[in-house]
């Protein structure tokens, strides 16, 4: 059996595992988490001052814009049923754009399952060291999609260097 754009699929369902097992394992040892953030949250330093997990639950988006905007959880779906329209349905995907596609979509399926269930999304990987906003597994999943969609792009578009 060939399945289109096979990859797309591996992908976001990975991606989407990822992230719902390192979600589950920061809430499963949050209880033993002895040191607080000024703010509150608990965290438990890895690189003391450089990166931590710190426990966050975010009801915006990104560097939680939109905080407690109840539409991010239909634009998370959105954007899902977006990006398995154009797997089962458009033409078959480049390498780059199935990966990206994937990334794409495993995030927003992870960030949209803890928005439906929980009305918030769990955030706690902190690079303290520069003071970057508290994100998760999902979201590098995002960014990763789309630095594969950037690279498929570039590597697709003819270079008139080399004519």
């Amino acid at each position: 059996m060939n399945f289109k754009n096979s990859s797309f699929w591996i992908v976001a369902v990975i991606a989407v595992v990822f992230d719902q097992l390192t979600k589950r394992w920061v809430i499963s040892v949050l209880d033993s988490w002895v040191m607080r953030t000024e703010k509150g949250a608990p965290t438990q330093p890895l690189i003391p001052g450089i990166f931590h997990f710190t426990y966050i639950q975010n009801t915006g988006a990104a560097w939680g814009i939109f905080s407690g905007e109840g539409w991010l959880r239909w634009l998370s779906l959105l954007v899902s049923v977006g990006l398995i329209a154009i797997a089962l349905f458009g033409p078959v995907l480049s390498f780059w754009e199935r990966l990206g596609f994937g990334f794409i979509l495993g995030g927003a399926v992870g960030n949209g399952i803890d928005r439906f269930m929980l009305g918030y999304v769990i955030d706690f990987l902190h690079f303290k060291l520069i003071d970057f906003p508290v994100f998760n597994v999902a979201d590098v999943s995002i960014n990763a999609g789309l630095v594969c969609l950037l690279i498929g792009y570039f590597r697709s578009k003819p270079n008139p260097a080399r004519r």
